[in-house]
């Protein structure tokens, strides 16, 4: 997992760099709607096992892997064994200035970019 990890955070910050995000957007899932809030137990531990795997990897990587990194990346890994995950998209004002912010849900469990508690939700797409 490890490998493809670095692979898919590389890939999806050449296409934030590169690519309309409009564009990106139509591979990110289902506009509007969430995930189921149950998940299996299986499908929990394979999801702690990528949000681990991602976070180890990105915080390794040369190039920037920040939020919408780690959260394409472990949607991507999440929806290859075909488990449904909601990409959450907000953000707030600190110190005057908007900052945005990224997570992924499966089930109960934020995977990456914690629960996005002070951000208001923007967009969200299910996976």
């Amino acid at each position: 997992m490890s490998l493809k990890c670095w692979v898919y955070s590389a890939w999806y910050r050449f296409l934030i760099l590169h690519m309309d995000t409009k564009r990106m957007q139509n591979r990110w899932g289902i506009e509007g709607e969430e995930s189921q809030e149950e998940e299996s137990l299986e499908h929990y531990r394979y999801a702690k096992k990528v949000s681990y795997c991602v976070n180890q990897i990105c915080d390794k990587t040369t190039w920037e892997s920040k939020c919408l990194v780690r959260a394409l990346t472990a949607q991507k890994l999440l929806k290859k064994k075909k488990i449904a995950s909601t990409l959450y998209l907000g953000c707030r004002l600190e110190e005057g200035k908007m900052v945005a912010h990224a997570w992924i849900r499966c089930g109960r469990m934020y995977v990456t970019g914690g629960s996005g508690e002070g951000y208001a939700v923007v967009d969200k797409f299910r996976s």
